[in-house]
């Protein structure tokens, strides 16, 4: 979380830097046009912080004739990817399929614990999901290496297996994340899988053959064009040998450079007068550090040595949906109010704990532990007692905000006292004289939605139940919160149409506030509708739900069923 908070503290902080760049549209004779950047004024790199000095450059560019002094060729080899560990599966689900680090885990253990496959009983589709360890069965490869003939040709196929390094701390009880048969490709698979489970699957197998493969080879080119008292530089690279990219290609982070997107660069001589076509000059501004996706945290958590592979997808869900101090919107973390304020509450007072090196070192002492190479005890005591005395502290000094802070504002139905109070979505205020007076509003002024009978009883304590409403729709809680924590969907009386589904389609509400309906089965079937089911049966093919939407003061019906194409269109009635 405070990698979170702390990201957020420097965007906010960031002030951006203004600077510009030049490039030269240049043409050589029966040649395609082509761009280079000026890297030197007078041997220097180029200091130009704002319009007014690039317009001088250019100024003293005016009739400059544009010469080629190098030209430099050469060749350059992209491995390919180690096949995947928990950390690095998690974050390419999460930019290529948008899955979260907790989606990714939850289909992958249905690929490993078992799909039944026609007429075989279930199969594991995949090896051990929670591992931090490159190695690879050599039974294994030569499969690989077998089916790399067949399909790609010999030339795709290295002379030796690849072997790849493991980190430091790797333990290696398991392989990588890899298909358990490899002969088993996504396609021979497609009929027995969901969408979500065939799109896992395909990732996996194809990083893993690729990870099998020859590299892919550029060719390069550099050439070095001088103008008066400027060296400009025309940079190019095209892909000759495909090699592993034939299959699998590594995703980036959003807003990342591409690679290998460098541009062609014709053939040109040494010696060579080129055509200037025009000078551009470019203005930019430095960019603050982006905020984190869950991809690039766990990375970060990797990177940092914090956490396990067993416990990303949990501290994730942790601190996003447990807590509330992280809020997803489109794929990318903020820290929530209240966030940032636990933050900052811990930090003076558990200073050594808020560190994320503390955590780190922690991770290492367990380790060694685990190798007989360090005594719990001694480990334990090292925490423990620095720990307790900051407990105490925190205790005797940290101000208590469990009950609310007291506001200057008073209850319009009692004139006691309103207290700010944090719930399970976010600050409002609340009569101090709660529960005898039970008057709360949002801080924004709005009026907090009252709750709804059900006529149910709970089945954990036999309270009440009782529909709530939350961030993302309406919900049906206990009473009894917070000693109770029961909850369930609020269904819509329609079951899900998923093959062995026993899950009925619940509304809910996006985090940009979008209404959809999905099964509360959810994350084991994702099945999703954007628009309302209604509880009426197909008159033409049975199906036992229509979909309804509004369109151009008219209400629309139709089936959902594949194939069926039913539609029926009436007048919107005005009261």
């Amino acid at each position: 979380m405070r990698l979170i908070v702390d990201r957020e503290r420097e965007i906010q902080a960031f002030r951006p830097e203004e600077y510009w760049s030049l490039h030269a549209r240049l043409g050589a004779a029966g040649r395609p046009e082509f761009v280079a950047t000026l890297r030197e004024v007078d041997a220097e790199k180029p200091s130009l912080p704002d319009e007014a000095a690039t317009r001088a450059v250019m100024a003293a560019l005016d009739g400059a004739s544009f010469v080629v002094r190098s030209v430099t060729r050469g060749e350059r080899k992209k491995n390919p990817a180690a096949p995947f560990i928990t950390s690095t599966l998690q974050q390419d689900a999460g930019r290529k399929l948008r899955f979260s680090a907790k989606k990714t885990m939850t289909v992958a253990q249905q690929l490993y614990e078992g799909i039944e496959l026609g007429q075989e009983d279930q199969v594991g589709l995949i090896t051990y999901m929670r591992t931090d360890s490159v190695r690879v069965a050599a039974e294994a490869q030569q499969d690989a290496r077998k089916l790399i003939t067949r399909r790609f040709g010999r030339e795709s196929m290295p002379e030796t297996p690849p072997q790849y390094k493991s980190r430091g701390t790797a333990q290696e009880a398991h392989e990588a994340i890899r298909p358990s048969e490899v002969r088993r490709d996504p396609k021979s698979l497609a009929r027995f899988l969901t969408k979500d489970q065939l799109a896992l699957y395909r990732l996996i197998w194809e990083r893993f053959v690729a990870s099998q493969m020859t590299p892919a080879i550029y060719d390069t080119v550099a050439a070095d064009i001088e103008a008066g008292n400027c060296l400009f530089r025309a940079q190019g690279a095209t892909l000759r040998v495909s090699g592993f990219m034939a299959v699998y290609v590594e995703s980036q982070e959003d807003g990342a450079p591409a690679e290998d997107d460098g541009a062609t660069v014709p053939a040109l001589e040494e010696g060579e007068t080129l055509t200037l076509h025009a000078l551009e000059p470019k203005q930019h501004f430095t960019q603050p550090p982006p905020r984190y996706t869950e991809a690039a945290l766990i990375k970060a958590l990797e990177e940092l040595g914090i956490g396990r592979p067993s416990t990303y997808a949990q501290i994730l869900s942790t601190i996003v949906n447990d807590r509330g101090y992280v809020r997803r919107e489109a794929r990318t973390l903020f820290p929530t109010e209240l966030g940032i304020e636990v933050t900052d509450k811990l930090k003076p007072f558990f200073p050594e704990i808020m560190d994320v090196e503390f955590t780190a070192q922690m991770e290492d002492s367990l380790d060694k532990i685990e190798y007989g190479e360090q005594k719990w005890v001694d480990t334990v005591r090292t925490f423990y007692q620095p720990f307790m005395t900051d407990l105490a502290r925190a205790r005797n000094e940290m101000e208590d905000h469990k009950g609310g802070v007291l506001r200057e504002e008073t209850c319009p139905e009692c004139a006691n006292p309103l207290l700010e109070r944090w719930g399970r979505f976010g600050k409002f205020l609340a009569c101090s004289k709660y529960p005898e007076c039970r008057y709360t509003r949002n801080v924004d002024g709005s009026e907090r939605a009252e709750d709804e009978p059900t006529g149910e009883a709970c089945p954990t304590c036999g309270k009440p139940m009782v529909i709530k409403h939350g961030r993302y729709g309406k919900f049906v809680a206990c009473s009894g919160y917070p000693e109770c924590k029961t909850t369930k969907p609020v269904t819509l009386g329609i079951a899900c149409p998923q093959p062995d589904c026993r899950g009925e389609l619940v509304e809910r509400r996006s985090r940009r506030g979008r209404t959809f309906f999905g099964c509360s089965a959810y994350p084991t079937c994702t099945y999703v509708l954007w628009q309302r089911p209604v509880a009426e049966p197909c008159p033409q093919c049975g199906a036992p739900f229509l979909t309804e939407r509004a369109a151009r003061g008219r209400h629309v019906r139709t089936c959902v069923r594949e194939g069926c194409g039913y539609k029926l269109e009436a007048e919107t009635t005005v009261a």
